[in-house]
């Protein structure tokens, strides 16, 4: 009998089975046998995290970790965010596993494992970093006074740093994708924050377990199943007749699912790629949008000014390039923070209000007066807006120019709907991963 309970369930105490697992494992302090405690859950608004811990009778040695139950994402993230008040120290940080945390002004890097998974702050990080430091200073000072010297020394630095003798700037480059430094400022802009998307190496691929299928063919690591070639081309008419199906895993609760994907024509646009996933165990619904022609020659900005509640019927495709702005409300969202989406922009409206919802920086007990009081206000304007009882424009802006809005005039022009086409600049170029393309002498590398 196949169980339909989710991987990863709320936490509940009347649900039997959100109880911790329980091993027998072995205790590196004495070696008996100790007792490792697994749980898998949801932490709200975030994701999906095991937790474990460890405790021995014989020694009474314990400790604890909190791993990542969820998917690596598509690109690695870069974040850098520069730190001058003490508003910026109280920043919510997580931090994955595979993640590499810098501060170059004090020269300090925290490599990837370095520091187990962890949510906490800037301030946080820098404490627990000062209490590794200090761990063994008491014996240093005996066996090696020079070396304690030294790090005594680095921790005066890290304290005056806590102390904002300067400002200084912390930088997390997780290739997973999973690690996030909190915006103050939201749901606005934060100017004291960059984020950059990268396509990761294929060494960061390697060291996260993920080959292709023609290094799992030619593999000589005996550990890697060598895969069978299969006849699955994806041919024109395969596309263009077929619902292709394909297996997944649910991003809700991480049990085996089915993607369904199809090819389309939009009038008056071009053909995409619409994917649809349901999971039988908990119910959840995604959809996602992919261009079908690639990258545009140039990119493209869509103004849209909504004067009634008519438009709110619009067709919309947003690809995972394109930014969404509304400067009435001060509101921008970067690119890949929703992904595809095919819907109108009512949908599209909406899909932004819950994914600000889930955000783990704005909901819970963890949220700040200032922050929870601003959220209050910008969530009351923007169902204002998409009640259509104000006026405000929204904007979309794809470098890649894969983004669409219905013109309720076609084939005339629509007097609310204003397109620009631009040049790329050069980091959008970068975004895109065009300044690393080789299109000339290819054959020859």
């Amino acid at each position: 009998m196949v169980s339909t309970d989710p991987v990863f369930s709320n936490l509940s105490a009347d649900d039997i089975n959100s109880e911790p697992t329980e091993i027998e494992s072995l205790c590196m302090g004495c070696y008996n046998d100790g007792v490792t405690k697994l749980l898998l859950t949801k932490i709200p608004h975030y994701k999906e995290v095991i937790l474990m811990s460890f405790n021995c009778e014989h020694c009474g040695l314990s400790n604890n970790e909190i791993q990542s139950g969820g998917t690596v994402q598509e690109k690695g993230l870069k974040l850098t965010a520069t730190i001058s008040t003490e508003r910026d120290l109280s920043r919510q940080v997580v931090k994955s596993d595979y993640a590499t945390l810098v501060i170059p002004e004090i020269e300090l890097e925290i490599p990837p494992k370095g520091q187990k998974g962890e949510i906490t702050t800037v301030e946080g990080v820098l404490q627990r970093t000062i209490a590794g430091l200090e761990q063994d200073q008491v014996v240093r000072r005996h066996m090696d006074p020079e070396g304690a010297k030294q790090i005594d020394d680095y921790i005066v630095r890290i304290n005056d740093t806590l102390k904002l003798a300067t400002h200084f700037t912390i930088q997390v480059d997780d290739p997973t994708g999973n690690s996030f430094i909190e915006n103050p400022h939201a749901p606005g802009p934060d100017p004291g924050r960059t984020t950059e998307m990268y396509t990761r190496t294929k060494d960061q691929d390697h060291k996260l377990g993920m080959y292709t299928q023609e290094e799992l063919r030619t593999a000589e690591d005996p550990v890697l199943d060598r895969v069978e070639e299969e006849d699955t081309a994806l041919t024109e008419e395969r596309l263009k007749d077929e619902v292709l199906t394909f297996p997944t895993d649910c991003h809700n609760c991480n049990a085996p699912a089915e993607t369904n994907m199809k090819m389309t024509n939009i009038p008056y646009f071009k053909e995409v790629v619409i994917m649809a996933t349901t999971c039988d165990i908990c119910g959840a619904k995604t959809n996602e949008v992919k261009a079908g022609g690639g990258i545009e020659l140039l990119g493209k900005k869509i103004t849209l000014k909504v004067t009634d509640p008519t438009d709110m019927s619009r067709d919309v495709l947003k690809s995972e390039t394109c930014s969404i702005a509304i400067p009435e409300l001060e509101f921008e969202m970067g690119g890949y923070s929703l992904g595809g989406k095919f819907t109108t922009l009512e949908g599209l409206m909406i899909n932004v209000l819950e994914s600000i919802e889930q955000n783990s920086v704005w909901g819970g007990d963890g949220l700040t007066p200032d922050i929870k009081e601003r959220l209050h206000t910008f969530k009351a304007k923007f169902r204002d807006c998409m009640a259509g009882r104000m006026i405000y424009s929204i904007v979309l802006d794809d470098p890649a120019g894969n983004s669409y809005v219905q013109n309720m005039f076609a084939p005339e022009e629509d007097p609310e709907l204003f397109i620009e086409i631009y040049e790329r600049s050069f980091d959008q170029h970068d975004e895109l991963g065009l300044n690393d393309m080789k299109v000339e002498g290819y054959e020859e590398s």
